[in-house]
């Protein structure tokens, strides 16, 4: 008897977590908020930081590093152009943005059950961007390759609760800078159908993505955006001709881009987080502004990245309470201005899937859902500030976006969610384990974590005395083992490589 009872639990987590992802149930393409985004700053306050937003454009406002044409643009909407600096006249960059900018769209994803809409109630989440490093238990920290960036976009892929795919989930180093951006597209297109990022590290590699992607949804794109990606400003105050070309071949595909300020406050930015919102929504303002003067109705997202920074060392810090004021007020900015909002995410200085990872990453998810952010880039994976991406890290990050989406589903008060039946035709002091109710409830009642081990020490002893960290190095390695990818047509699968072969064949191979 006791033998069987040791084998019964030594296989036990695997029946408990198979049990767990029979109860997810069907996918959501989206998160669907039931909850009024929770408003930190008073319309006075918002009215005043729109007011220094304008003097801050009016008064010192953006350079244009070469790139004529954006400054040619500026100037036939009315701004005033001296040299490389733009000044805008008072209200004008919001006036061109609230004309045509749209306030939801919808990203098309190759597989049509995964299109995501952007904008109004919804949230995506999206995985880590941008990481040369990964990370996980087995090797530690190591350059990131075209292999790890594969694994990441499978794993998004698996994941019920990332809805995007992402773009640069981590920088292939391994692959020569001027032709990584055709794997990394490529990979995106076969190893999942979910939506993605292009490349905006070069106007014409933002064009070569834009080509892939009318491969891969066969024609022309000006009527449909099936790509959303980042172009970020050079705060202060600054727009360079890399961001502003691919925002510009994006813009004139119809294909969305995010303008996002990447602000560490204290060293970009003043240290105070009301001059950081205004200054974000200025160069904000400028970077919508000129998709819309490129292509009237080009979806674009309203970003913000800003991080709190250690006075002492200079190091960015995460999970501090001044980021989440920051992103409370710049969402309710977004929302004034009628345009969709990203920021967020999973953050963490922690070097490790540890304690402070778990900490400073849930400091910052929970203002994101809070405070009704549209767009989450870095949802999973993100360690070390950015630079490094961690597989038990994107583990763990799936299961706390899980219980973000039963959170947003907000109280239900169906006849069901009541239980006022169940309750008055119950007994007083007894328990409520087998009444109908809760059978009829048991199996979906609750959100049931992949990774956290709720049993008791005796049996967890027996399973291995796994910490989490452990546990979500267990998971990764059997979602790689069982990936299955997407349907692909062979025809646009070979037409897809072709392509990437011939561009190949004209690019160096510089690894600077």
């Amino acid at each position: 008897m006791m033998d069987d009872t040791r084998t019964r639990r030594s296989g036990g987590r695997e029946g408990r977590r198979a049990m767990r992802a029979a109860s997810h149930g069907p996918a959501d393409a989206f998160l669907t908020r039931t909850m009024k985004p929770f408003e930190l700053v008073s319309e006075e306050g918002l009215e005043l930081l729109e007011h220094n937003a304008d003097t801050i454009l009016e008064k010192v406002g953006v350079e244009i590093r070469d790139y004529p044409s954006a400054l040619d643009r500026f100037r036939d909407a009315g701004a005033d152009v001296t040299g490389s600096r733009v000044r805008f006249p008072r209200g004008l960059c919001r006036q061109i943005v609230q004309a045509t900018a749209p306030a939801i769209y919808t990203q098309h994803a190759r597989n049509p059950e995964h299109s995501v809409q952007i904008g109004g109630d919804a949230t995506v989440f999206a995985p880590n961007y941008g990481s040369p490093f990964a990370h996980d238990l087995d090797n530690g920290r190591r350059y990131a390759t075209i292999a790890d960036f594969e694994n990441f976009v499978k794993l998004a892929y698996m994941s019920p609760y990332l809805h995007h795919s992402g773009g640069t989930v981590c920088e292939p180093v391994d692959v020569p800078v001027h032709k990584r951006h055709l794997d990394m597209v490529y990979a995106h297109l076969r190893y999942s159908d979910k939506p993605f990022m292009g490349s905006v590290t070069a106007g014409e590699r933002a064009a070569d993505c834009v080509e892939l992607a009318r491969i891969a949804f066969g024609g022309d794109l000006q009527d449909r955006t099936v790509m959303t990606s980042l172009i970020n400003a050079s705060s202060p105050l600054v727009w360079d001709a890399t961001m502003l070309a691919s925002a510009e071949v994006y813009a004139a595909a119809n294909q969305a881009t995010i303008i996002t300020p990447f602000i560490l406050a204290g060293a970009m930015a003043p240290t105070t987080s009301a001059g950081v919102a205004a200054q974000t929504l200025a160069e904000s303002l400028a970077g919508m502004a000129f998709t819309q003067l490129v292509r009237p109705g080009a979806p674009v997202i309203f970003g913000s990245f800003a991080s709190s920074m250690s006075m002492q060392t200079g190091a960015p810090t995460f999970g501090t309470p001044e980021p989440a004021i920051v992103l409370y007020a710049v969402a309710a900015l977004a929302r004034r201005l009628g345009v969709p909002f990203r920021s967020g995410g999973s953050l963490c200085a922690s070097k490790l899937p540890d304690a402070q990872a778990a900490y400073e990453s849930a400091a910052t998810l929970q203002p994101t859902i809070l405070g009704g952010v549209n767009f989450v880039l870095h949802a999973a994976g993100w360690l070390e500030g950015g630079l490094a991406i961690g597989y038990e890290k994107f583990v763990l990050d799936c299961d706390q976006l899980g219980m973000m989406a039963t959170f947003v589903k907000g109280l239900d008060m169906s006849d069901n969610g009541q239980a006022v039946d169940a309750i008055v035709e119950h007994e007083p002091g007894t328990h409520f384990l087998g009444t109908a109710h809760t059978l009829a409830n048991f199996e979906s009642a609750f959100y049931r974590s992949s990774t956290a081990d709720n049993s008791s020490y005796e049996q967890w002893l027996e399973e291995g005395s796994l910490d989490a960290a452990q546990r979500a190095n267990k998971v990764w390695k059997e979602q790689l083992a069982s990936y299955e990818p997407p349907p692909l047509d062979d025809a646009i699968d070979e037409e897809l490589r072709e392509y990437v072969t011939r561009r190949k064949a004209v690019l160096p191979d510089s690894f600077a």
